[in-house]
């Protein structure tokens, strides 16, 4: 059956038409409920409302009484400003769904708007948006971090599954590190591509992009599949000299690049000392090279 032959079952409002909201409550629409309104401020929001949502923006306000379900979609510091906005308002929460896809916060985030008879969900997707199209095909299969009161926990992992999305039960009291691990694996993983790719192109190397594809499509797959087992490389090996010579062409190079370099260095090698893949004489010829200690 059609997505437009089945009855809407939640009316949906999005407080942030952004990249993520107007993901989600597309996503939501395809499942068979009903986007009634949604707010933004951007003119790149309204664009999106329009295009992907098919609704102008409103006030907050608005959104919330218009809605069964509220999307709270915006950046992570405007959040606990919004919610406590909505309860002191005097806008009718009762009853109402109010979801936020903040990775960092729990539930505690929407304790006000819960005091006011909301009911709370934290459901954050896995996943990078961009603003183009295919983000919504990107949902599909997609994990969420989901986070609910016992008595929602079964609302909330199927709204997740009813975008595609396979819902992975995160504690509240966990959520920090959670978002923690997750920025460590994707944004820290970015920025360090990005650094290779300049050193890379200061030394000639006209496509690094190219360059690394295949070895980073290799290391990729090799942890996801094997963990710290498939690590490999100058600290694995306890190649302390390359270790050194990779400092100190660094230093000269690009000096903030080297002590981040030093650091993954020595967590690299404390990760395969404990995991055996070091022998402890290595480990101390390594601990010389990066000039500190890999224990502490």
């Amino acid at each position: 059956m059609d997505a437009g032959d089945r009855p809407a079952r939640l009316a949906v409002g999005v407080l942030g038409a952004g990249r993520v909201g107007s993901v989600l409550g597309a996503a939501l629409a395809v499942a068979g409920h009903r986007v009634t309104a949604v707010s933004g401020v951007s003119d790149a929001s309204h664009r999106r409302a329009a295009e992907r949502l098919g609704t102008t923006p409103v006030a907050p306000e608005e959104v919330v009484s218009a809605a069964e379900l509220v999307l709270l979609t915006v950046p992570d510091d405007v959040l606990p400003g919004l919610v406590s906005g909505l309860a002191t308002t005097g806008v009718d929460l009762k009853g109402k769904l109010l979801v936020h896809t903040s990775g960092a916060y729990g539930l505690n985030v929407l304790e006000p708007a819960a005091r006011v008879g909301a009911l709370p969900l934290a459901l954050h997707p896995v996943m990078t948006f961009t603003g183009r199209d295919d983000d919504l095909r990107r949902l599909v299969g997609c994990s969420f971090g989901v986070t609910a009161p016992a008595a929602l926990r079964p609302v909330a992992e199927a709204l997740v599954i009813e975008m595609g999305g396979e819902p992975v039960w995160i504690e509240d009291a966990d959520r920090a590190l959670y978002h923690a691990a997750l920025a460590q694996a994707a944004n820290h993983m970015v920025t360090l591509i990005a650094e290779s790719q300049e050193l890379l192109e200061k030394i000639g190397v006209e496509h690094p992009g190219r360059m690394l594809g295949p070895l980073l499509g290799a290391a990729l797959d090799n942890v996801l599949r094997l963990g710290i087992a498939g690590l490999t490389g100058p600290v694995v090996r306890g190649d302390a000299g390359t270790v050194r010579k990779h400092v100190d062409a660094l230093i000269v190079a690009a000096p903030e690049a080297a002590d981040a370099y030093v650091a993954l260095a020595r967590l690299t090698a404390d990760r395969a000392l404990a995991a055996g893949l070091l022998k402890p004489e290595a480990a101390e010829r390594l601990l010389d090279a990066l000039g500190g200690n890999i224990w502490t």
